[in-house]
């Protein structure tokens, strides 16, 4: 028997070493399964946050919109007011105030009523009293109501007469209210008397003394109409109350989620993608609820006035959504050039590399600002984000363009900041990275 075997059935000192080995890394494995399953929650939990996020964005979008244009009087008046100049509602409303006119003009009482001495001024008014009088007298009626809503006169009264029917969204979604402004079969409409008044003494004064006989007339043009509305009064309370802290719940469900991911820059780029989509699935649903509300429309509603009003209020809505879209793709792109991946750090080796190599071209000498500028590079760039970030909350409605340019401004920053880094070699870290030595990005918190 050799000295490398044991006596007994024993194991060799070759055996027993494997053996050892396996144990140790045996133990390995099982002082790691509980990191490793420790990570898998904690990864789960991410996407179950990042989820949620996507999923409220489109919430949130509609319950800040819903409760900024009900609650604030001027917002609501701003929306409105350039639709006193819209060729289509000016029709809709010319046309609505035609018809009201004519159902309480009597021609038989009206040529009775005329003396053949005043005959000449309303065949002049009107036109030849012989053929289709009452053709030529809705004409007339027409033309007046056309020149009227044309007028500054009307773009005033118009304006007035919502700021006034401000109650219009509000009593469409909770029934109360009242006035010029009222709901009739789940429809908001707006009582257009003082503009039949307004066409009525254009009459009299054009010389059609009749109309000043007619009485008031009451008659509606409808802003909103949807089945649905009747249905979102249930909901209308809950979007006024959480209008504010919905999108602020959001941003800290996706915040959350890339804290808690393993893997937070993938998680970044995840999660900014994800809201994007959201918002891009609220766009998508008012361009499928506008087609599917002009074709529920009675048939007496103008179509083209209805899609006007529709545009019209929902216009800071889609402006919200191409910004959640634009501010989403921006921070998926800048998370993702910051990382580690090989397009990514030659993208950002290109752009420290090349603002290195302007410095360098121009001679400038920086000397201690330079120096600063090395130390707190991290700090001054994060700078320039937290700003971009404030600036765009406190934009009021800001469009794509706005959103775009405010991002092109804290690129130029950045670019500023790397010029002023004077360290002489390309930095090749992230923009937003710490030192080097510190803990990474993308590494396990």
């Amino acid at each position: 028997m050799s000295s490398g075997e044991v006596s007994g059935g024993g194991v060799s000192g070759g055996d027993a070493g494997e053996i050892a080995d396996l144990r140790a890394r045996v133990a390995e494995l099982e002082r790691r399964r509980p990191m490793v399953e420790h990570h898998r929650v904690r990864s789960f939990f991410a996407v179950v946050l990042i989820l949620l996020a996507a999923l409220l964005t489109p919430l949130s979008a509609v319950a800040a919109w819903t409760s900024d244009l009900v609650g604030d009087t001027d917002r609501y008046v701003a929306t409105m007011k350039p639709l006193a100049s819209d060729p289509d509602v000016q029709n809709a409303v010319a046309d609505r105030a035609t018809k009201a006119v004519m159902q309480h003009v009597n021609v038989k009482t009206l040529l009775e009523s005329v003396a053949p001495a005043d005959r000449p001024e309303l065949t002049k008014a009107i036109g030849p009293l012989s053929g289709p009088i009452t053709s030529g007298l809705t004409d007339f009626v027409h033309s007046v109501a056309e020149r009227f809503v044309s007028s500054d006169a009307f773009a005033t009264l118009w304006t007035e007469l919502n700021r006034r029917a401000h109650s219009a969204v509000d009593k469409a979604l909770t029934g109360s209210g009242g006035g010029a402004v009222k709901l009739t079969n789940d429809a908001v409409v707006i009582d257009l008397a003082p503009v039949i008044d307004q066409v009525k003494q254009s009459l009299v004064d054009r010389g059609l003394g009749i109309a000043a006989k007619i009485p008031q007339v009451h008659t509606d043009f409808t802003v909103l109409s949807s089945e649905s509305i009747g249905k979102a009064k249930k909901f209308y309370r809950l979007l006024q109350i959480v209008g504010f802290w919905l999108p602020v719940l959001t941003l800290l469900l996706a915040a959350g989620g890339v804290l808690l991911a393993v893997r937070r820059r993938r998680a970044l780029v995840t999660a900014a993608l994800a809201v994007a989509a959201g918002a891009a699935l609220l766009g998508i649903a008012l361009w499928v609820f506008r087609a599917l509300y002009l074709d529920g429309l009675p048939s007496e509603v103008s179509q083209p006035a209805a899609g006007a009003v529709f545009d019209t209020l929902v216009r800071y809505l889609r402006t919200s959504v191409r910004v959640v879209i634009t501010l989403g793709v921006i921070v998926a792109l800048a998370a993702w050039l910051t990382g580690s991946g090989r397009a990514a750090s030659r993208v950002l080796a290109a752009w420290t590399g090349g603002i290195g190599a302007v410095r360098g071209a121009t001679g400038v000498e920086l000397g201690a600002v330079g120096a600063w500028v090395h130390r707190v590079k991290m700090w001054l760039n994060w700078t320039v984000v937290a700003v971009a970030a404030v600036i765009l909350l406190v934009w009021n409605y800001p469009t794509a363009a706005v959103t775009i340019w405010i991002a092109v401004l804290a690129l130029l920053a950045l670019a500023v900041v790397e010029f002023l880094d004077d360290d002489g070699t390309p930095h090749l870290t992230g923009m937003l990275d710490g030192p080097a030595a510190g803990p990474t990005a993308d590494s396990p918190a």
